[in-house]
Parts: C-alpha cells; sequence; structure tokens
C-alpha cells in the first residue's frame, strides 16, 4: 500500500485562535459546549481524520491568554469528554493529553485503558511534563520542577504505564460461566516498579483493549524532548516554519529511534499547520485579516508571555517596537527559541509576532486556496519533513468544515489520503503495530530455560 498522510484534528471548543471566540461563526461558549464538542468530532469523522487532539492546561492562566486566549479559562478534562464522544463514532481516534508531572502512573494508565475500552481502540495519550508555575502551585509546589527533571520523571512514568498495560494478557479473561472460572490467574501480572519517582506494585485493574496499548503522543522538540519522543512516542506533534528544520527534527529522530532499536517506521513526525483556506487567494486572505483584525491587546500579550514560559513580562514596552530578550526559561525552552527565531527571521514587532502566532502558538500557518495548501503539505510530506499533519483550523466551525470540504478532495485527488477508513482502531487507521504483551513474550523464553 502506498504511504498516505496521517491527519490529526486539534480542536479546542473554545476556537484555535486567541480571538475565534469573537468570531461569528464561532460559539462563546464552545469550550464548555458538549453538544458542540459532539459536531466537531463528527465532521472530522466525515473528513476521515485518524483523531480528535486535545491540549490540556492544569492551571487558569492569569492574566488573558496564557496559551490560547481568554475563551479558553476553563473547559472540560479530555478523557473526559472523549469517553463521552466515543459513542458518537465509528473509528475517530481520541488523543487526550495528560500530565507525566502532575499524575500518578496508575491513575495515568487506569483512565487511558478505561477510555480505550469504552472507544473500541481508539485512543492516544499525549505525554506532556507540563509547564508554569501556575500549576504548580496547584499541585503542592511553589515552583516548577527544572525542565531535565520533569523529563526524567517522564520517562519511567511511562514505562510504568506501558507495563501496566501489560497486566492481564490478552486471553486472560476466560469468562467460562459453566466451569467457573471468570479468568486464568496465571495471566495476570503485578508490575512490582521501584525507581527514582515512583513506586508502583499492579497489576492495573483494566483489561487490554482491541489495540492493546493506547498510542503514545508527544510533542516535546528540545534535547530533553527528542530524547523522550525517540524512546517513547509512536507520534510526535511538532513546531516548525521551514520545512528545512521540519526535515531536520524528521531525520533526527528517527535515527536517535533507530539507534535505541525502534523502527523508525513506527513514529509518526506530525508537524501543526493551521490553514485558512479560500476558493481564491484573495478570499483566504480576507478570512486571516478578519481575524486578526479581532485579537485583544491583552490576549497578544498573554499569549508571548506564556509561549516564552511566563518569563516574558511587557508591560510598559510600546506593541509596535522589538521583542525583548526573554530571560531563559524552566518551561517551554523550544517554543520560546521558536517565536525568538519568527521574531528575528521576520523582524517583526511585539504586535506583528502575536498577531501571526495567534492561530497557532508558533506552528506552521497557510494562508491560502486548497490546492496551494496541499501542495505544501505534499512537498513536506514527500520531502522527509512530515508523515502527516495534526490540523489547527483557526476558528470553528466553519474553519474545519473549509478543510474537510476544499482540502481533503484535493489530498484524495492526489492519492496523498484515504477515501475511507483502513481499520477500527487508531492504531489500524495510523498504520502502528499491535505491542505484543511482554509476558506473552517472556514466558516461553522462561519456561524454555527450565
Amino acid at each position: 500500500m502506498a504511504r498516505k498522510i496521517r491527519l490529526g484534528a486539534f480542536l479546542p471548543g473554545g476556537g484555535q485562535h486567541i480571538a475565534s471566540w469573537r468570531h461569528p461563526d464561532q460559539p462563546v461558549d464552545g469550550a464548555v459546549s458538549f453538544e458542540f464538542h459532539k459536531q466537531l468530532a463528527q465532521t472530522a469523522e466525515r473528513g476521515l481524520f485518524d483523531a480528535y487532539f486535545l491540549a490540556d492546561n492544569l492551571a487558569v492562566g492569569f492574566g488573558g491568554a496564557r496559551e490560547g486566549g481568554n475563551a479558553r479559562v476553563a473547559g472540560f478534562e479530555p478523557t473526559t469528554l472523549f469517553s463521552a464522544l466515543a459513542p458518537f463514532t465509528t473509528n475517530l481516534g481520541f488523543i487526550a493529553t495528560s500530565s507525566t508531572t502532575y499524575e500518578e502512573p496508575y491513575l495515568t494508565a487506569r483512565k487511558f485503558a478505561s477510555l480505550d475500552l469504552i472507544s473500541g481502540g481508539r485512543a492516544g495519550w499525549n505525554v506532556v511534563t507540563t509547564t508554569g508555575d501556575p500549576a504548580a502551585q496547584n499541585f503542592n509546589l511553589d515552583t516548577q520542577l527544572p525542565h531535565a527533571s520533569r523529563y526524567k520523571r517522564a520517562a519511567e512514568h511511562v514505562d510504568v504505564v506501558k507495563a501496566l498495560w501489560d497486566s492481564f494478557e490478552d486471553d486472560a479473561f476466560v469468562r467460562d460461566v459453566e466451569n467457573g472460572v471468570f479468568y486464568d490467574k496465571a495471566k495476570l501480572h503485578e508490575t512490582n516498579h521501584r525507581g527514582e519517582h515512583f513506586q508502583v506494585r499492579g497489576p492495573l485493574n483494566v483489561p487490554r483493549s482491541p489495540q492493546g496499548h493506547p498510542v503514545i503522543v508527544q510533542a516535546g522538540q528540545s534535547e530533553d524532548g527528542r530524547d523522550l519522543a525517540a524512546a517513547t512516542a509512536e507520534v510526535i506533534f511538532t513546531a516548525h516554519q521551514h520545512i528545512e528544520t521540519a526535515q531536520e527534527f524528521y531525520r533526527d529522530i528517527k535515527t536517535r529511534a533507530r539507534r535505541l532499536g525502534r523502527d523508525p517506521n513506527h513514529i509518526l513526525v506530525m508537524p501543526g499547520v493551521s490553514p485558512f483556506v479560500g476558493r481564491t487567494l484573495a478570499e483566504a486572505q480576507e478570512k486571516y485579516e478578519r481575524l486578526t483584525s479581532l485579537i485583544l491587546e491583552e490576549d497578544g500579550v498573554g499569549l508571548l508571555n506564556g509561549l516564552t514560559g511566563g518569563t516574558l513580562d511587557l508591560k510598559g514596552y510600546d506593541l509596535d517596537g522589538p521583542l525583548p530578550v526573554a530571560p531563559p526559561t524552566e518551561g517551554m525552552k523550544s517554543r520560546q527559541a521558536l517565536l525568538r527565531q519568527i521574531a528575528d527571521e521576520n523582524n517583526f514587532t511585539i504586535r506583528q509576532l502575536y498577531q501571526w502566532v495567534a492561530s497557532a502558538r508558533g506552528h506552521y500557518t497557510i494562508v491560502g486556496t486548497p490546492e496551494t495548501i496541499v501542495d505544501t503539505l505534499q512537498e513536506w510530506f514527500e520531502n522527509e519533513a512530515a508523515d502527516g499533519f495534526n490540523i489547527l483550523p483557526p476558528w470553528l466551525p466553519t474553519a474545519l468544515d473549509d478543510f474537510v470540504d476544499l482540502v481533503i478532495p484535493e489530498l484524495q485527488r492526489r492519492g496523498l489520503f484515504r477515501t475511507e477508513y483502513e481499520g477500527t482502531t487508531l492504531r489500524e487507521n495510523l498504520g502502528l503495530p499491535y505491542p505484543v504483551n511482554r509476558w506473552s513474550v517472556e514466558q516461553p523464553v522462561a519456561q524454555a530455560a527450565e
């Protein structure tokens, strides 16, 4: 089968662009409207997207937009929302964000295994390390953990979660009513993990799903983030402004994975893309300019502060002047560097910078016709810059409709995207292998040794 583009849909109900809530098409209460999220999920499935992706915050962004505007100040916890949405869809995957910094592995393993069962094998876990002091202060800390410490904890956290997901072998549940055997006790295994950050006995009290494990997604781009992604991720959500940097990241991740003994084809690199789609270039530009005109200065300044790790206080600065140097952060180091790059390359003022990143927070923004947008996606896909893309419609629902109704048919016309789902699980649709239970592999070896 010819290689196809994979597509995720990043669809916060409050909109992606920091001013989307002011757009006449966008419900002002979209972030907390279940019916609206249901509509978005069903549209994404109509467009044959692989998955519905949601980020998550563990604190309110005081003083405006820490990462997305005042309309996203409050919303649903993603796994809870996706558990409710799953029965209204058939093939669409659900990738929810959950923190390795502030959550225990057993809880993470349990809630994602549950979502995976509820959805029939369509769950994914976006692994994050959670930045910012406001979040830390909600979890018994005064300040966020250092960057390197968060990633060491994350690596161990993921290992424990994967071990817990293997607690029951695939055929452990006999459910033999006649003979009174509910499950084979020999196929239930304790985890017995003792590490630097966690002690977890196990076993997990949720069985495996039709896809074995939820798909593991990660979005780090720093050195620590790349190491974690190469070791653990099956899908990587990344941010790039140029095909050259995307190619460097793509090849670096695949090389690191190969050195660790992993098949690089089983790690899908999916940069974020925010498309403003018009039947003509003028129509697309009008959509971009209309949304840009709705940005509140408070949200724009708050966005830059959030994306630089909360270190950039712009009070008193001329918004039509240059971006000052941000102090080093223990937060999102790669995103801070990316914003500096965008400002310097384009000679942007503070106002121009927040206008440019308002729709995608550093991800690639494309303003154009379906043909020109697909030209870009095809170039990246065919030249070792991407295996697919995480699509960030700037406002909802019409920007998602534009992509589904105008861009998807052009992708299909060129043979770059599916015309129907290949399977029923997220793994099947992404072309990822089924994870063999570690105990099913280890037992025969142990028996042979005896």
